[in-house]
C-alpha cells in the first residue's frame, strides 16, 4: 500500500477550493499517494484527516492575516483570507501534536512558523535592511533565482547538501522564528529560507517552490522522497 500524503488545500477562488497540480504530481512521482484535503470548519474532521494520512504537504499561496501573528497590516500586504488561515494553522498545530512528518512549502513554511508563535515580514520591500529580489520575474517557474545555504546536520543539508540554487516567488518571509523551530537555510541577505523542528522526526519548511523545479533541478525531488520515507509506517 502506498504512503498516503495529505495535501492541504492551497486556497479558495470563486467558491472553489484548489490545489496546484505540481504538488500532486511531485508526490505521485516520488511514490506517494496524494490525497487532497479540503477546508472544513470542524475540529473533528481535522482530527480524522490527521489520522487518515501518513504525512502532510502544506502548499504555497497568499498572505497570512497579520493579526494572527500579533501585528496590524502594513504597507505591501497582499490579499488575505482569515478563514483559510485559521484552518491551516489549526491543521498544522494538530499535525505537530503527532509524530507525523510535514513538508511545508513557501506560504506553508510561514503557516508552520505562525502556528508555532513566530512572526512574518509582511513585505520585504518595507523592511529596514537591504534584501535581494525574492520575487523573480523569469519566464518559467523552473528557473533558478538565488543561492540558499544550509546549516550542517540539518535535514535540508542531508537532503540537498551545503547549498542549493532555488527559484523564488515570495514578497513575505519568516521574521521571528517560532517555538521549537530553528533556521536551517538562508540567502546571502539573511532571509530565512528553511526551518525545521528538531524535536520531530521530519518537519521541514522551505521558502522556495521545489515542486516547480523537478525538471530543472532533479535533486529537488529528494525533498518529496524524504517526506514519503519518513511517513512510511513500520
Amino acid at each position: 500500500m502506498k504512503t498516503k500524503i495529505g495535501i492541504i488545500i492551497c486556497g479558495l477562488e470563486n467558491n472553489r477550493q484548489y490545489v496546484a497540480d505540481a504538488y500532486i504530481q511531485a508526490i505521485k512521482s516520488a511514490g506517494g499517494l496524494p490525497i487532497i484535503l479540503p477546508m472544513v470548519k470542524s475540529k473533528a474532521a481535522i482530527r480524522e484527516y490527521v489520522e487518515l494520512c501518513d504525512g502532510f504537504l502544506f502548499c504555497g499561496g497568499g498572505d497570512i492575516t497579520p493579526l494572527l501573528f500579533g501585528q496590524e497590516p502594513s504597507n505591501g500586504i497582499g490579499k488575505t483570507d482569515i478563514t483559510l488561515d485559521l484552518f491551516q494553522i489549526r491543521f498544522m498545530k494538530q499535525v505537530l501534536e503527532t509524530e507525523k512528518p510535514v513538508l511545508a512549502i513557501c506560504r506553508g513554511m510561514q503557516v508552520l512558523n505562525v502556528a508555532c508563535g513566530g512572526t512574518i515580514h509582511q513585505d520585504l520591500n518595507e523592511v529596514n535592511f537591504d534584501t535581494i529580489n525574492h520575487m523573480q520575474t523569469s519566464l518559467s517557474r523552473k528557473d533558478i533565482s538565488h543561492k540558499v545555504s544550509f546549516t550542517s546536520k540539518s535535514h535540508i543539508h542531508h537532503i540537498l547538501g551545503p547549498f542549493a540554487y532555488t527559484n523564488s516567488f515570495h514578497h513575505q518571509a519568516v521574521d521571528r522564528i517560532g517555538k521549537d523551530l530553528v533556521m536551517t537555510g538562508s540567502t546571502g541577505d539573511n532571509i530565512v529560507e528553511a526551518i525545521e523542528m528538531p524535536s520531530h522526526s521530519f518537519v521541514l519548511g522551505v521558502q522556495w517552490h521545489p515542486e516547480s523545479m523537478l525538471d530543472s533541478a532533479p535533486n529537488m525531488k529528494q525533498l518529496f522522497f524524504s517526506l514519503i520515507r519518513y511517513s512510511k509506517i513500520d
